[in-house]
């Protein structure tokens, strides 16, 4: 344990920010989750639905300093191919 003020207060802000940013990246992969179900089920409009919420997910994630811009474009893509494979 640290012994300088400052330092003790570091850890516990990067403690809840830690735990902040875990929760949120579980959120953003049960939404991921719920659009691989509803493509599986072959509902592609409620696939769409999904996959919407999740881009939204991961745009407010980037702006947050979660993830990475890059990461979020790539999951976006990924994702969104998941459901345009269904229309084919």
């Amino acid at each position: 344990m640290a012994n300088i003020k400052s330092q003790k207060k570091r850890i516990k802000t990067a403690e809840k920010a830690r735990m902040r940013n875990r929760a949120y990246k579980s959120q953003l992969k049960t939404a991921v989750r719920r659009v691989r179900e509803a493509v599986a089920a072959g509902d592609q409009e409620l696939a769409q639905q999904k996959a919407n919420y999740a881009c939204r997910l991961m745009d407010k994630a980037v702006t947050k300093g979660i993830i990475p811009k890059n990461q979020a474009a790539n999951r976006k893509s990924g994702v969104q191919k998941m459901v345009n494979k269904m229309g084919e």
